[in-house]
């Protein structure tokens, strides 16, 4: 019917990144580039499923990603946007460089709301 869940594949592993995991990934996005995120895993030398590397890379490894709370300006384009877009949240994130869709999504719901 559908796919198997890759945590029920014997021998993955869950839980914390560790240090090794995170260079063995930045060494094969940095000298591969992206390719199936289902791949990089094996290729990688890595024990994690593809959505796991996936995720990482995206929200924490990325090297042109923008950390801490988001700037007045970039606060005003989020509150601009969400009213045009609703919870459009990747189609925001594309109008911040640097900022992921669900870092936008959670700074929306713990400080501009409170703002407004």
């Amino acid at each position: 019917m559908g796919r198997q869940s890759c945590y029920d594949k014997v021998g993955l592993k869950k839980g914390p990144w560790t240090v090794e995991e995170d260079k063995k990934l930045i060494s094969f996005i940095l000298t591969n580039g992206q390719c199936c995120w289902r791949a990089v895993p094996k290729l990688a030398g890595l024990l994690r499923c593809g959505k796991s590397c996936r995720l990482r890379w995206t929200n924490y490894l990325r090297p042109d990603l923008k950390r801490g709370l988001l700037s007045e300006d970039e606060e005003k384009i989020v509150i601009d946007l969400h009213s045009k877009l609703g919870n459009r949240w990747s189609k925001i994130a594309s109008n911040l460089p640097g900022r992921t869709n669900n870092e936008i999504k959670n700074h929306l719901n713990t400080h501009i709301k409170k703002k407004l």
